[in-house]
C-alpha cells in the first residue's frame, strides 16, 4: 500500500509525501500554515495538503485492490 509521511523541517511548514508500493516516483503536497510565508502559488495550508495526499493515496489503493474494496 501506499505510505504516507509527514515532512517538516521548519514549524508550520513542510510537505506530505505519497509513496508508492511500485517503486513509482513519489508525489509531494506541499503546504505552508503561514499565509504570509507563502511564496509559491501552489502552496496550500497543512490541513488541506494533508486531504488531497489522502486522496491519492486511497485513490492508488483502490487502483491496486481492483473495484472490489474487499479483493474478491
Amino acid at each position: 500500500m501506499s505510505d504516507l509521511i509527514k515532512h517538516e523541517v521548519i514549524p508550520k511548514c513542510g510537505s506530505f509525501e505519497v509513496r508508492f508500493p511500485d517503486g513509482g516516483p513519489s508525489r509531494y503536497f506541499f503546504w505552508e500554515d503561514i499565509s504570509g510565508r507563502r511564496l509559491r502559488p501552489d502552496l496550500v495550508d497543512s490541513e488541506t495538503a494533508l486531504e488531497l495526499a489522502k486522496a491519492l493515496a486511497q485513490a492508488e489503493r483502490d487502483r491496486l485492490m481492483g473495484d472490489d474494496p474487499n479483493g474478491d
